[in-house]
């Protein structure tokens, strides 16, 4: 991995010790937008001090309040001494945490602090830091972060480096397919052995097999390798930080980021 690419891992509080022992920053999700705007805490294990605050919007709906979110959540950052805020929200947010985004962003620019949103969420004001998926199923991986950095500036811009596997039927006119799990995809190598192919383009593996004489599939899939190839894309068109998620790649980090020596 490129040095100038910093990477920050995101783990369940149960989770944050084992990540830490990699010697990367840790963001710990042990917080949950709840209803009204509210903040909710993980009880078990305690929440560690310093890092990243990150939060998903899980138990959030139509009715938060902008001034109440902003405020639990800015509160909560500053008693925790966090250096920031990760936003682990979907992408169909609801407007009042859209809302409340925006207030949070100006307020921890006020103490120097990012906050980090989904690529959804990067037009709510100029002191967010868009999170920008890897999960693609066409075009350019580089060529998307590069319009994102365009958009955005690449100070802003942050790659959300994801280990997927879909399973595509072709023809595919939505794009859409069906994620697998890890144990379905091993399970769909061991019984079809393809050959396997890698996308400098997707910067991702891939295969084909059939199920019958129209039953074409496409599989997309990442591996150690595949991430890496994403991580250097970012690196390349001078991004700065990248996040991957660490209990979807706890088994394969090895490869991705070589142990430092003893």
């Amino acid at each position: 991995m490129d040095a100038d690419l910093e990477l920050t891992l995101i783990a369940a509080p149960e989770q944050v010790q084992a990540a830490r022992r990699r010697g990367l920053p840790v963001a710990c999700l042990a917080y949950r937008v709840g209803g009204g705007g509210h903040l909710f805490r993980s009880r078990q294990p305690a929440v560690p001090p310093g890092g990243l605050l990150a939060l998903d919007d899980l138990g959030a709906d139509g009715r938060a309040d902008p001034a109440v979110f902003c405020r639990e959540v800015l509160d909560e950052c500053l008693a925790r001494r966090a250096s920031g805020v990760y936003c682990a929200f979907r992408d169909r947010t609801p407007p009042p945490l859209r809302q409340g985004a925006a207030r949070l962003a100006e307020a921890l620019a006020r103490r120097g602090l990012p906050l980090y949103v989904p690529e959804a969420l990067g037009d709510v004001g100029p002191h967010v830091r868009p999170l920008i998926s890897s999960a693609l199923s066409g075009g350019s991986l580089e060529q998307r972060l590069r319009e994102a950095a365009d958009r955005f500036g690449p100070d802003r811009t942050v790659l959300r480096a994801e280990r997927t596997a879909v399973d595509f039927r072709l023809p595919s006119p939505t794009g859409q397919g069906a994620a697998l799990s890890r144990e379905a995809l091993e399970a769909l190598l061991r019984e079809q052995v393809p050959a396997v192919f890698f996308s400098p383009e997707l910067c991702a593996r891939y295969f084909t097999y059939r199920t019958g004489p129209e039953g074409v599939h496409f599989v997309l899939f990442d591996d150690a390798g595949s991430l890496r190839q994403k991580l250097r894309a970012a690196a390349r068109l001078g991004l700065r930080r990248a996040f991957l998620d660490y209990a979807e790649t706890a088994d394969l980090l090895d490869e991705v980021i070589p142990p430092a020596g003893p």
